[in-house]
């Protein structure tokens, strides 16, 4: 995969989920030479931030020439010094894979070597210890950024073919030879977003899914119980002007072309006399079945939105000061502030939260035959009173489904100013980030419990050849991790696989 003008988020998901390869254009690399060679030249006389200066509150001590390469290593050494869990494999490619773009525009003035070997640790899996604790989202993602930093010149530690071994080891095996500091490349490479937007990026990838088997999900109820399809008809949603509820009604209606259980309400309250005091059959179902796509269009909408926001930021220079060879002027301000990832984030964990309590507020209706009217209690296929069914589970899903509800809370409106308050006021992009990949996370077992439910039920009713094609395909699927029971089972391995069948595929 060559390194673009404009990276695209599918060449960002080949690139992190496929295992293509990162190239880098001729074009790329004058660009970065061109950008190098100007600010070493313009710096000579005079003053540049993180060049010839501290940084932060310090920058108002000028260092002198014969310091200032080490001030480099200085600042990627002090700042490494994150806690807590580490972010998993994927994430730190991500979080590479973003840094590398963004200092390829050619608006950072590092050496070339520095795009060579961030380059070379995605394409043979070398993945630097990042730890998930550390990031304000301003001034960069700084500590996190250190530890990716400390990799390159060769100290640390990365992940390599299954174990966690020191930088120097991995880089002496594989041939590869330390970056050398040759002006800037300690703070350019601490000093953006890209944590938080790696990060960001693997969300939205998994966010997209969530929303794909939450559709599913929803169809296939409709299925089970044999709901009216109003409420997914073209001349209903239309009637409101979002084209995230157009998109949601439209893929319902197509996932449940072919189905034989959904109902015509012309069919059975239009036609004919009905004279009864009171209706046997439902009018209208709960709104946990019959909003859907109002539900899940506001979701599509904050998760397009999310996306176009990502790939912006995936693409834009987010360091500082920005180099500019065209002007011939170096420019000093603020791109490293996080806010348009932080607000982003803020909102799709909200969305993915409301796609979580969606799916548990639909489990809840499977699973209580004094709403459904249709399937025993728990949807257990054995002795009531003696098994259990589905019960146990339940228990997970609303408490997982809690935790999101508390997760959900903003981070983007907790600043809290640091640094001598030279950074008085910061985005918290890279928790909002982080806190939503476990939202999706926690969401992802939230409907693996769901996904079996829906499989017991349709067990239960039997109704196998009517079903539509798209809930027949991930049904059998399914039924190949965790067969139907009736007895009572250790749920928690076949949980685990569902969550991971879902994670990893897409019908």
């Amino acid at each position: 995969m060559k390194n673009p003008v404009f990276m695209t988020f599918d060449q960002f998901k080949a690139i992190i989920f496929k295992g293509k390869k990162v190239e880098i254009t001729p074009e790329t690399q004058r660009k970065v030479e061109e950008s190098f060679l100007f600010l070493k030249q313009f710096a000579k006389n005079k003053i540049i931030y993180g060049v010839n200066t501290g940084f932060g509150p310090m920058a108002q001590y000028r260092i002198n020439q014969e310091e200032q390469l080490q001030l480099q290593y200085n600042l990627i050494r002090s700042h490494a010094s994150g806690m807590g869990d580490y972010f998993d494999t994927e994430v730190v490619k991500a979080v590479i894979l973003s840094r590398l773009n963004t200092l390829s525009l050619g608006k950072s003035g590092v050496h070339f070597s520095t795009i060579e070997l961030m380059k070379e640790l995605i394409n043979r899996d070398i993945i630097p210890l990042i730890f998930k604790h550390g990031g304000v989202g301003a001034s960069g993602d700084l500590v996190q950024l250190a530890h990716l930093a400390l990799v390159l010149i060769g100290e640390g530690e990365v992940f390599y073919q299954g174990k966690r071994s020191s930088a120097a080891e991995i880089f002496k095996k594989e041939g590869l030879k330390p970056l050398q500091i040759h002006l800037r490349e300690g703070l350019s490479l601490m000093n953006g977003t890209s944590v938080m937007t790696g990060l960001g990026a693997i969300n939205i990838f998994y966010a997209e899914k969530l929303l794909d088997w939450s559709i599913k999900f929803s169809c296939a109820i409709n299925e089970i119980v044999q709901t009216y399809d109003d409420h997914f008809s073209y001349e209903l949603n239309q009637a409101k002007q979002h084209q995230g509820q157009h998109i949601i009604a439209s893929l319902m209606r197509n996932y449940l072309s072919d189905s034989k259980l959904t109902k015509k309400r012309a069919d059975h309250l239009y036609n004919g006399e009905r004279n009864e005091d009171i209706f046997k059959e439902k009018v209208q179902e709960y709104y946990s079945l019959r909003c859907v796509p109002q539900i899940l269009g506001a979701v599509y909408e904050t998760i397009s939105s999310a996306k176009e926001i990502v790939e912006n930021e995936l693409n834009s220079a987010s360091d500082n000061p920005i180099i500019d060879v065209e002007t011939k002027q170096v420019y000093h301000g603020g791109n490293f502030h996080g806010d348009y990832i932080s607000l982003e984030m803020d909102k799709l964990k909200l969305a993915i939260t409301r796609l979580c309590m969606l799916s548990e507020r639909q489990l809840n209706y499977l699973l209580n035959p004094k709403i459904n009217e249709l399937l025993p209690a728990f949807v257990n296929a054995g002795k009531l009173g003696f098994n259990f069914g589905m019960q146990g589970v339940q228990f997970t899903a609303t408490s997982t489904t809690a935790e999101n509800q508390t997760l959900s809370n903003s981070m983007y409106v907790h600043s809290i100013p640091n640094n001598n308050d030279n950074q008085d006021i910061v985005s918290m992009g890279t928790n909002a980030a982080t806190l939503t990949h476990k939202i999706i996370e926690n969401t992802f077992e939230v409907l693996a419990i769901q996904a079996v439910t829906i499989a017991q039920a349709i067990d239960i009713t039997k109704n196998y050849e009517k079903l539509s094609s798209t809930t027949r395909q991930w049904f059998d699927k399914l039924r190949q991790i965790i067969p139907f029971f009736a007895e009572d089972m250790v749920m928690y391995p076949y949980l685990e696989k569902v969550k991971n069948f879902l994670m990893k595929n897409k019908i």
